[in-house]
């Protein structure tokens, strides 16, 4: 069954420190494109974070945002050193006391803004490979759950494009039966043709009728298409095949089948000289350019 480049999956946990959400976008492209967008604290697991998504998508344009949030109040827990608060603002006290001074919420202010007790960005950095292990940990099944959801919606969107795709084959098989049951009438009105060209050129005084018989072989190899119909037939039967086969990439072996169906669509139009085959050479046509373009999106 055939897997789409086109999909979408998320991933979301609210924790009572931080809240995460991942979500994963992916549309059709040649080769694997992968954009990330982290928090700075997982730069170190991006090489971990694209070996991932490159074996589990393989192909595909893909955009990852990691949005990593923690409330204010967890913010503040998680910077401001409580020890040294207390003990600044004991120190703080004891010399207003000394003083005769009194002790307001200023003292507070003045302990806050005392150095140690919040840290400043370079301390804070310092401190956040600690966490960022913990981190990593508790949100890397978040982005195992996205990948699972976006290849579900791969599966499920390859699902739809194998019925409309087939569907596209079905009508092409048709527009084949129609030129096979129309050839016979093609080849009596050649037949005819012939034979008027035949009264008509033997009985003219120059009449070479070795020339002639190799010019009348010449021309019937050149409007014979039993061949073709025969290996667009076959192409066609192998392209149904090759659509149910068990293979994650079967998109680029589809692609070449289409060229070879295209060939043979094109040769049987050349060799027909014949209206009627020409119109549905033109609806075969029609309906491999709409494979063309759905298979564009197959991995």
């Amino acid at each position: 069954m055939l897997i789409s480049m086109t999909g979408y999956g998320q991933a979301h946990r609210e924790a009572d420190s931080y809240t995460a959400a991942v979500e994963l976008r992916s549309v059709n492209s040649k080769t694997f494109d992968l954009t990330l967008r982290l928090p700075r604290f997982l730069m170190p697991h991006e090489l971990e974070i694209r070996n991932t998504l490159a074996k589990a998508l393989l192909r595909g344009k893909v955009n990852l945002n990691l949005d990593f949030v923690r409330p204010a109040a967890a913010r503040a827990a998680a910077t401001l050193n409580k020890e040294a608060l207390v003990a600044a603002f004991q120190e703080l006290k004891s010399v207003a006391d000394s003083l005769g001074l009194p002790t307001s919420e200023d003292t507070l202010l003045a302990a806050l803004r005392l150095p140690g007790v919040i840290p400043s960005a370079s301390e804070a950095r310092d401190a956040e490979p600690a966490a960022e292990e913990v981190a990593w940990a508790e949100l890397q099944p978040l982005l195992t759950e996205a990948v699972a959801a976006i290849q579900q919606f791969r599966q499920d969107e390859g699902t739809t494009l194998t019925v409309e795709i087939l569907s596209y084959v079905a009508t092409i098989r048709q527009q084949l039966a129609a030129v096979e049951e129309h050839d016979p009438a093609r080849i009596e009105h050649v037949r005819q043709r012939l034979a008027g060209h035949l009264a008509e050129l033997t009985s003219h005084e120059q009449f070479n009728a070795t020339r002639f018989e190799q010019e009348v072989l010449y021309y019937i190899e050149k409007l014979d298409i039993a061949e073709e119909k025969v290996r667009l037939a076959a192409h066609l039967a192998y392209f149904e095949q090759a659509i149910h086969q068990p293979d994650e990439a079967v998109g680029k072996k589809l692609g070449f089948l289409a060229q070879e169906i295209g060939r043979e669509i094109n040769t049987i139009g050349s060799k027909a000289n014949d209206a009627t085959v020409q119109h549905l050479v033109v609806g075969m046509k029609e309906e491999l350019e709409k494979i063309k373009e759905q298979l564009n999106n197959i991995l």
